[in-house]
């Protein structure tokens, strides 16, 4: 598999420039036409020697997610299925809102954790993602939308902390201020739980936001949902929040989808209420999409509504989330590994 030329710092590039004969200012060539304009075809690259774009033409790519098929719903969210250098596919979302745009990206080819209410946990996993894969979803996004996005939140197909290396590099490649300059502070990464990505990003100084699936106030519940209760136990993750909470001196934001008649009573409500209401944190709520894996449904809107008072009532700041996108199966948890015919 060819190398995607969008995760390469400008020093790596610089690099790759001296390894192959060229003056130092290609690199900075280079980097304009992939990080600023966002170009994906090495004809495009006029300013650049032919037979120097064809030598590395052989090992590296600069299209390292191409477009395969794109959907769209009728409340304006667009979901693209992403062809990478290998065949492998993942999906990709643009969130509108009035005034910003979201760009929800993969950080791996399906997925280890196997949520059960995940299509992406249940359809199976085959690779990590490069920081280039990722890149260039958020530049194949912008190149069909017609604008940078505003927002980048790692909660598509994938664990990013499984990843970890990956995703800061990429994280540090979107936030570049010769690039695409993405403020940290409109980056997200959401975990299930991995504690030891929660630990290490608390030390990396960047003002990230991290986001924390519980889906559960108490660990017997939790392991019927996510099979990384086992290995990262509810008490333990939650100490690892506080602890990142007190290290970096930011919220965490607690992810809880709501499913009827599992999850949704006022008593787990109030269960979750305890563990979090002294807490440095937010509790958003997602009524739970469809996947055709799972038989489970959203609750009706008086229980979400109940849940939500408790929490509130008791201290806790709590948004109940619009999940946009289930018209093309783009929203929170419906993102799966597609094959190409």
């Amino acid at each position: 598999m060819k190398i995607a030329l969008q995760g390469l710092l400008p020093e790596e590039l610089a690099a790759l420039c001296r390894e192959t004969g060229q003056p130092a200012f290609r690199a900075k060539q280079l980097w304009h036409w992939l990080q600023v304009q966002g170009v994906s075809d090495w004809g495009q690259m006029g300013n650049l020697p032919g037979a120097w774009k064809q030598r590395l033409a052989a090992t590296h790519t600069p299209a390292a997610a191409v477009l395969a098929a794109d959907s769209r719903d009728a409340g304006g969210t667009r979901k693209w299925l992403a062809r990478l250098d290998d065949g492998e596919t993942v999906e990709t979302v643009l969130i509108p809102a009035r005034d910003w745009t979201t760009v929800c990206l993969s950080t791996q080819v399906g997925c280890k954790m196997g949520c059960v209410f995940c299509a992406s946990g249940q359809c199976g996993f085959a690779r990590n993602l490069s920081a280039g894969e990722m890149v260039a979803q958020v530049h194949l996004v912008a190149a069909v939308a017609g604008r940078r996005p505003d927002n980048v939140v790692y909660m598509g197909m994938g664990e990013p902390f499984d990843n970890y290396a990956e995703v800061l590099k990429s994280i540090r490649l979107l936030n570049h201020p010769d690039g695409l300059k993405i403020g940290a502070r409109r980056i997200t990464i959401s975990t299930s739980g991995v504690i030891p990505g929660i630990e290490r990003l608390a030390d990396e100084g960047l003002q990230v936001e991290l986001s924390v699936s519980l889906h559960a106030p108490n660990s017997k519940l939790r392991r019927s949902l996510m099979p990384i209760e086992n290995k990262y136990p509810l008490a333990d993750l939650l100490a690892a929040c506080r602890e990142y909470t007190v290290k970096t001196k930011r919220f965490v934001t607690f992810e809880y989808t709501l499913i009827d008649g599992v999850n949704d009573s006022t008593g787990l409500a109030e269960e979750l209420a305890g563990h979090l209401r002294k807490f440095s944190c937010r509790v958003n709520l997602i009524p739970l999409s469809p996947v055709e894996e799972y038989a489970g449904r959203a609750p009706k809107r008086e229980a979400i509504e109940s849940f939500q008072r408790v929490l509130a009532g008791r201290g806790v700041s709590v948004t109940l989330r619009d999940s946009k996108g289930q018209g093309v199966n783009a929203a929170c948890g419906q993102l799966r590994r597609r094959t190409l015919s």
